[in-house]
């Protein structure tokens, strides 16, 4: 499942011997992103994991892969901004807006719920230690527990509050930046968790789709869901109208109250009393 990426000009003259002439060599830098987009990518990448990282190690940069995007999408949920490998048995859950837009789509498991997301970044890493600083002070605020792990892409933030435990995994792209929530029960977020392990499998085959389009920094990159997705999620919202709508008419009337008699009248209310008297005596003293 895990993508190849395309090769550099440099890697590609050491995978040849470099016996291309000059009538054949090819000027890439009008591809989508360009040569010097893809080494920037990686160069972002590299930094945020670290030298150890694992080079096929996810989350990758569509303009980086060799494989196009309908190919990606046979293994992988399309949601526009990110291509998610959906684990085994995983439930699907749509976030929407205000406005009736999806904004999130979560995977629910077995042992809790994985949120994969993708927001505008700068052209140089460092993103993610800024929003898990900003994280761990929200978190804080709230009295929540609050550390920080070392995970295959570098720093991981663990929270516990009162309602669940939660993980969050940031990994630093060229211009985006992908964030990773884990939310469930006391411990299933510790590392090296089912959860935790699941949800690490997944970050590492998602492809990211920053597109053209400018951003402002930290800016949720849109999601769009399959057609397939939108349609069983119109047929689920009609399904609920008119469920409620049968409801609705199929309650009881409620009987209407009957009106007073003409010549009956309301009592008059006396002034009311305190522990201390009427409301006349307190004030007169």
């Amino acid at each position: 499942m895990f993508g190849r990426r395309k090769k550099t000009a440099a890697q590609e003259e050491v995978s040849t011997g470099g016996f291309f002439g000059d009538e054949d060599t090819v000027d890439n830098s009008s591809s989508a992103g360009g040569d010097d987009s893809l080494d920037a990518a990686t160069a972002a990448r590299d930094e945020s994991v670290g030298e150890h990282a694992d080079p096929n190690l996810g989350p990758f940069d569509l303009t980086e892969l060799d494989e196009d995007r309908d190919t990606l999408a046979q293994t992988r949920l399309d949601l526009g901004s990110v291509l998610v490998p959906l684990p085994a048995g995983g439930q699907l859950q749509v976030e929407m807006n205000q406005a009736g837009a999806p904004q999130a789509v979560h995977v629910v498991t077995a042992h809790g719920r994985i949120t994969i997301a993708a927001y505008a970044a700068p052209k140089s890493p460092g993103q993610w230690r800024e929003v898990a600083a900003d994280l761990a002070t929200s978190l804080r605020s709230d009295q929540s527990a609050v550390s920080m792990e070392t995970g295959p892409w570098g720093r991981e933030l663990h929270g516990v509050t009162s309602n669940a435990d939660l993980r969050f995994i940031g990994v630093d792209g060229y211009r985006w930046m992908v964030r990773c929530v884990l939310a469930g029960p006391s411990g299933a977020v510790d590392n090296n968790s089912p959860l935790v392990q699941i949800a690490r499998d997944v970050l590492a085959q998602t492809v990211v789709d920053r597109g053209t389009e400018p951003h402002p920094v930290r800016t949720p990159l849109p999601v769009i869901l399959p057609a397939v997705l939108t349609a069983q999620l119109a047929a689920a919202q009609q399904q609920q109208a008119e469920q409620a709508r049968t409801e609705s008419q199929e309650a009881p009337a409620q009987p209407q109250p009957s009106a007073a008699p003409a010549n009956q009248t309301k009592p008059t209310e006396g002034p009311r009393r305190g522990s201390s008297g009427s409301a006349m005596q307190q004030l007169g003293g």
